[in-house]
């Protein structure tokens, strides 16, 4: 019993510690979960398992450095207190493709001569495209077809708007939207160079490339099935103030089946807070 109430000081003193110089958050106190909420309950139940106690510290540092609203937070708490299955899950995103699960918005970005591996022109398929020489990544590709494939046996046609984007052409895409509305405004609707999704190889543009897309039958059916099949919607609807940007129905980056199942059973379907999360995951378990 004494060395169990010495194990446990010990640890709740380290977590302390750790939670006083952990990246300090925007947001208010309420709306995020700290590191020593997770622990107090963690330690106790596993102080005599340094493998796992070192996974619930990282998980929550994460969780609390993300930003991850509360609710969320609580939630993934009580999945990790019971079991080891988001321990797993969060494992199988990680050795998969990073490109998948790369946080690229306004404050992180891909280098300018990035290049996606596995570009594959698009061609004749289940779906129509807009216009020629458009690529993806294979792996999104391939998927693209069978999700095409699984609309058009309900009658419905995927439009593909736009693809893949390199580092110089999003800067022309961007230039034309401040000369045409302004910086400040066109800062809400187009990435800067660098900072765009597209240039992941990843993305897709669907349809008319307005909300208006949201309310066709593809778009319902998109918004109900895209992640079964890998795909989540990047600016999703009242979201700009976590996401950046405004509301696009039409915008969707494959982030392969495992990581959308992620992002819809623990981030209530936001792909935002899910790579936020897997960003400070991955840097706070690459500096021990």
């Amino acid at each position: 019993m004494v060395r169990f109430l010495f194990t446990v000081s010990f640890l709740l003193i380290f977590v302390s510690c750790v939670t006083k110089t952990a990246v300090s958050v925007s947001t208010p106190e309420s709306s995020v979960i700290q590191p020593d909420e997770v622990q107090i309950h963690i330690i106790i139940n596993n102080y005599d398992n340094k493998y796992y106690i070192n996974y619930y510290h990282n998980i929550a540092a994460a969780l609390a450095n993300a930003h991850i609203p509360h609710a969320i937070a609580a939630n993934i708490q009580e999945e990790i207190k019971n079991d080891s299955l988001f321990i797993n899950e969060l494992n199988i995103i990680l050795q998969s493709n990073p490109a998948f699960w790369i946080l690229v918005d306004k404050q992180h970005s891909l280098a300018d001569n990035y290049v996606p591996p596995d570009l594959v022109l698009l061609g004749r398929s289940s779906y129509v495209l807009n216009r020629a020489n458009m690529y993806l990544q294979k792996d999104a590709a391939e998927s693209l077809e069978e999700m095409s494939a699984a609309a058009r046996k309900l009658g419905l046609t995927l439009v593909v708007s736009s693809t893949y984007r390199s580092f110089n052409y999003q800067g022309e895409v961007y230039a034309r939207y401040v000369n045409q509305m302004g910086r400040i405004a066109a800062d809400r609707v187009s990435a800067r160079p660098g900072h765009s999704q597209h240039q992941l190889g990843l993305v897709v543009d669907f349809g008319s490339i307005t909300n208006e897309f949201a309310s066709t039958r593809e778009g319902r059916w998109l918004a109900a099935n895209a992640s079964s099949f890998g795909w989540s919607l990047s600016y999703p609807r009242d979201m700009e103030h976590i996401t950046g940007y405004s509301w696009e129905s039409w915008h969707y980056r494959y982030v392969g089946i495992e990581t959308a199942r992620f992002i819809d059973k623990y981030f209530e379907g936001i792909q935002q807070y899910a790579l936020r999360f897997l960003h400070e995951y991955k840097t706070i378990s690459a500096g021990q």
